[in-house]
């Protein structure tokens, strides 16, 4: 499995900019006018992993097949977007079914592009744009309330538990707080993801910077760190013009470019890393002489339920995996030097798999 990343932001901060840029097509008409993206676009990419690549040439594989993570560059809020000002509500309707939301904010100064509010304020951005997916979320849990209440006379338990959830929800963000601060117990864990609230999705700050402060950012993204840092999210530093540049380059061309830029990584990377940690998201490999292939699970997933993500069958009829950490099966030259120094183990149903296993299951069919 990978991850479906929402891009959302006001009009003319850079989104489609950068999902052009980060999955190297045209598809999304970048243009300095509000609502230029009226449907959502839809990219994958393959998560870059060197790790992959040092496994498939030990191998010797002839495919290298990445993990996939899926952007969605979704149109421009604007302050009344939860009263559907703007398209907001097919705009929020698209935000609801991604696992995660990257708020793209405005931290460059550019006379030529316009701003939706006529100036540059990225915190108050990230307000406006809180501030109409918790709108969202009220309407949307008053309206569900009252349609449970025939089935709460009826003692209907599924209908207790669910306007419970939304009972805790609606005094949080009646509290002016997003709904991803209330504290859900482990058996309600099912229920409260599946209301489907726009304010519990994880969030992540994208700080697009001028190509100049690439590196090292500027005040205007100090101001997101300080907020991110307060609310407990996370934020990265990209220049969407310097994502664009390196798009259009050759593998070889784009290293040497950020280089000069004084940059160890393409903003990809960096985003691609930040929305794992910020999903609990990990890696496990499969390797062979046909394919080195990344699989992506949840931290903390068991060995049948990783077994699950390649075929429901390896799930059912799970026996046990055939394991070897990353650093073994690089340090023994491959499985068979790995078996030699007795680093294969042999886990079973109750083994937790740990990023960068490789694992061979074993099932019956």
């Amino acid at each position: 499995m990978g991850f479906k990343m929402g891009i959302v932001g006001l009009p003319n901060v850079g989104k489609s900019t950068l999902f052009n840029a980060l999955t190297k097509t045209a598809s999304a008409q970048a243009a300095n006018i509000p609502f230029c993206t009226i449907e959502p676009n839809v990219g994958e990419v393959g998560v870059p992993d060197a790790r992959l690549d040092k496994l498939a040439a030990i191998a010797g594989s002839k495919q290298i097949i990445p993990t996939r993570m899926t952007f969605v560059d979704i149109a421009g809020l604007v302050k009344g977007a939860s009263k559907g000002e703007g398209l907001g509500n097919q705009f929020l309707a698209n935000i609801r079914e991604t696992d995660a939301i990257a708020h793209v904010l405005r931290c460059f100064e550019d006379g030529d592009v316009t701003h939706v509010d006529g100036r540059v304020d990225p915190v108050t951005d990230a307000e406006v744009i809180e501030t109409e997916l918790m709108l969202a979320d009220l309407e949307s849990i008053e309206k569900r309330r009252a349609n449970l209440v025939r089935k709460l006379k009826g003692n209907d338990k599924e209908a207790q538990q669910q306007d419970r959830l939304l009972a805790a929800a609606q005094a949080m963000l009646e509290d002016g707080k997003p709904a991803r601060l209330v504290e859900v117990d482990a058996e309600d864990a099912k229920a409260w993801k599946m209301l489907q609230l726009l304010t519990t999705k994880p969030v992540l700050y994208v700080c697009n910077v001028g190509e100049s402060e690439s590196v090292e950012g500027n005040a205007h993204s100090a101001k997101v760190a300080e907020m991110a840092a307060a609310q407990g999210n996370s934020h990265v530093i990209i220049s969407a013009q310097i994502e664009e540049e390196i798009s259009q380059l050759e593998a070889d061309e784009a290293q040497m470019f950020l280089e000069e830029m004084g940059l160890e990584e393409a903003g990809l990377d960096r985003l691609i890393r930040a929305g794992y940690e910020l999903l609990h998201l990990e890696t496990y490999f499969t390797v062979g002489p046909k394919e080195a292939r990344a699989w992506t699970i949840r931290t903390g997933t068991a060995a049948p339920q990783a077994a699950g993500v390649i075929h429901g069958d390896f799930e059912k009829g799970f026996i046990r995996a055939e394991t070897i950490a990353y650093d073994d099966f690089i340090a023994c030259n491959g499985e068979q030097g790995a078996k030699e120094a007795g680093k294969m183990r042999a886990e079973g149903k109750s083994y937790v798999v740990k990023d960068g296993d490789v694992l061979h299951f074993l099932f019956n069919t």
